[in-house]
């Protein structure tokens, strides 16, 4: 103590023996109280040069400062969102498939990188503060990459894909296409046991993660002046987003090829044959050599940037006056594990904290929740093909979101705003993206007529909520086979077998359907015969002109919705302890997933299967997918979750502003600084 006041050594002029002093606690900072402070700066002993121990390349000299830093961490976070958000969720369906697992048990595979992600985040985080981060980050790397490499394992093992026989999409009578239709109850396949190996993959991959987004991010805190770490991490978080993009692209192109490379001559198999399983595994292990790669531009990083003890020692704390930081500074908390838990409840006790990682949380769960279901959302409202709905979706959320991100970085850097004024500007961004979500009142669509489920057949004929009618009572078709076709009637059918169609030709490559005896009289008024009973495979042109109308306010919708994302870092980085930074991230990253990511999903799918108006049931009686939904109730679910969840991010935000109290040694602070600052240059 002097003078009545806090002594931080943070503030201190950055001697020779800062770093000392810095790393050491108040412990260093007596030993050496009563020696004179040296008259010039001098560099922390941990800023070292970039190396291996004595091997220190003048080459790599020019890669040791913050910006060579943000392109290794900017790869790493490209290729764990290649492999985590992008390959996998595009492969899922693909290894649904071919290991025979249902929908429940992918579901756990999915769940599983969370399920690490939060049972470590806060461990590595507490440990990982005052230890190497960039070793750190190699080890991620080094994890990642293995995750990457186990998840590609079962295709090596499991032995050559083995399918059976094509099924039929026309009306058939015959006894053996019967047979196919009776109930046999599903055993176990041997190839089930491949779950496990996915699971160890996922949890591998979730380490691998967790150093990244706490350990990373506060490093490039630690290193760049306060005032350009919001464009630093702003960079950092859009770059990560290209990672999703380039899996989905990447994963889609591989799933092009044939599982095997080569496809059997023994038998005629392409990609509009429902048999038909792309080669998911080779992106896994590309990514797998590429990653490993990383944890060598990592291990030469030394444990404190060039520079890092002066950017320190001029940084002006706004650490939220609720007494954290005169706790932490006075008994130095964080220096072993036993300190965990005072640490954690320190965090969990600032106000300012907990309700920036609830508005988050609220945010994250939106974010998460149309990531997984936009696709669809436009599939089913806007009657687009799945893969195009999916590539509208991605060029809609990604760009979008890096966008968002980019632009608050830049203006949080350019206003040079403090913690209090930071809050603030995500209240602006958070109103005007409420706003926006009113999209889903003006941009959304009927049904379009569906046979045996919005009308009857040929308007006459069977029943409502019912595919079967006579027109097709004797084609024994299966519900589980959905291939939905749009009739020359502009009516949509489940199938060319619910549509009474028994034969099909190919014209200029396009398969058409004829002999429809469900299909009412062509609409288009030609008169031709030969037009006259016939179906094309997909879903009927929509007379919905509004997509254009909804992509446009949901694109700014997300710009804004993620203009809040790197504010909401920075501000968490501020109004913490400095030796709790790390931490804080990890307490945050932790809540979000069990807030946010996890039941965010789980939500959206609960609302947009609560719209369903034709399930999937097979010859079991059990329900599967759900085929149809009724548009205008999917829209105003989505509408009402995101607009509630907006709602309780704006609240707490405003609380946050409401609570935060700067410190009260502040203005002395900014004096003492400018002082040290101009001595500095002196």
């Amino acid at each position: 103590m002097k003078g009545g006041g806090i002594e931080n050594p943070a503030f201190d002029t950055p001697s020779s023996d800062f770093g000392q002093r810095y790393h050491a606690g108040p412990a260093g900072a007596g030993a050496g109280a009563g020696a004179a402070a040296p008259a010039g700066p001098g560099p922390c002993p941990e800023e070292g040069p970039c190396g291996w121990g004595p091997c220190a390349p003048r080459a790599l000299q020019f890669c040791n400062n913050s910006e060579g830093y943000l392109v290794a961490y900017s790869l790493l976070a490209i290729f764990q969102g290649i492999v985590v958000n992008g390959l996998i969720n595009i492969s899922i369906s693909t290894i649904e498939k071919r290991y025979e697992l249902n929908s429940s048990l992918t579901g756990l595979i999915s769940a599983s990188y969370d399920i690490a992600f939060c049972l470590l985040s806060l461990f590595v985080s507490y440990l990982g503060e005052r230890g190497h981060k960039p070793r750190w980050l190699a080890f991620s790397a080094f994890m990642l990459g293995l995750g990457s490499l186990v998840f590609s394992l079962p295709h090596f093992s499991s032995g050559k894909y083995q399918y059976g026989g094509k099924i039929e999409d026309t009306c058939q009578t015959a006894e053996t296409t019967f047979a196919n239709a009776t109930c046999s109850a599903s055993t176990n396949s041997p190839l089930r046991k491949y779950l496990y190996v996915f699971i160890l993959g996922q949890l591998l991959l979730g380490v691998g993660g967790t150093p990244l987004y706490t350990l990373g991010t506060s490093f490039i805190d630690d290193s760049v002046p306060k005032h350009k770490s919001s464009l630093y991490i702003g960079v950092g978080y859009a770059m990560s987003l290209l990672g999703p993009a380039i899996g989905y692209v990447l994963g889609g192109q591989l799933l092009q090829v044939y599982i095997d490379i080569q496809i059997p001559k023994s038998t005629k198999v392409d990609q509009d044959d429902p048999r038909w399983l792309g080669a998911w595994w080779i992106g896994f292990l590309a990514c797998f050599f590429a990653i490993w790669l990383l944890i060598i531009p990592f291990s030469c990083f030394p444990k404190h940037l060039p520079g890092t003890a002066k950017i320190q020692a001029e940084k002006i704390p706004e650490t939220h006056d609720g007494g954290g930081q005169i706790l932490v500074e006075t008994n130095d908390i964080g220096q072993s594990f036993k300190d965990f838990p005072v640490a954690l409840l320190i965090l969990l006790r600032n106000p300012v904290l907990m309700s920036l990682i609830v508005a988050s949380s609220s945010e994250a769960l939106v974010a998460t929740g149309f990531a997984t279901f936009l696709p669809k959302f436009i599939e089913n409202q806007f009657g687009k093909s799945s893969s195009f709905s999916a590539t509208l979706g991605g060029l809609v959320l990604i760009p979008g979101a890096a966008l968002g991100q980019v632009i608050s970085g830049v203006l949080v850097s350019k206003r040079k705003m403090d913690c209090k004024g930071i809050i603030k500007f995500m209240i602006g961004t958070c109103s005007v993206a409420l706003i926006l979500n009113t999209v889903f009142l003006f941009a959304k669509c009927g049904n379009e007529p569906f046979a045996g489920v919005s009308e009857t057949y040929n308007g006459r004929t069977g029943t409502l909520d019912n595919l079967t009618a006579p027109c097709n009572a004797n084609c024994r078709c299966l519900r589980s086979v959905y291939y939905p076709v749009c009739g020359s009637d502009e009516v949509q059918y489940f199938s060319p077998c619910f549509a009474g169609c028994t034969t099909y030709l190919f014209n200029n490559m396009k398969k058409t359907y004829h002999n429809c005896s469900c299909i009412g009289k062509s609409k288009r008024g030609n008169g031709l015969e030969d037009f006259l009973y016939e179906a094309v495979p997909g879903k009927c042109p929509t007379q919905c002109k509004v997509l254009p109308l909804f992509l446009t306010f949901f694109f700014f919708a997300v710009v804004f919705t993620f203009m809040a994302t790197t504010p909401t870092t920075v501000a968490i980085l501020r109004c913490v302890p400095d030796k709790q930074r790390s931490f804080a991230l990890g307490v945050q990253l932790l809540f979000l997933r069990l807030l946010g990511t996890i039941p965010g999903p789980i939500l959206f799918g609960v609302a947009i299967d609560n719209s369903c108006t034709l399930w999937d049931i097979d010859e079991c009686e059990t329900k599967g997918a759900c085929w149809i939904y009724d548009n205008e109730r999917m829209a105003y679910l989505l509408m009402g979750i995101s607009a509630a969840c907006k709602i309780v991010t704006i609240i707490f935000v405003v609380m946050a502003v409401y609570f935060y109290k700067p410190p009260p040694l502040t203005k002395a602070l900014r004096q003492k600084t400018s002082e040290k600052i101009s001595a500095i240059h002196t």
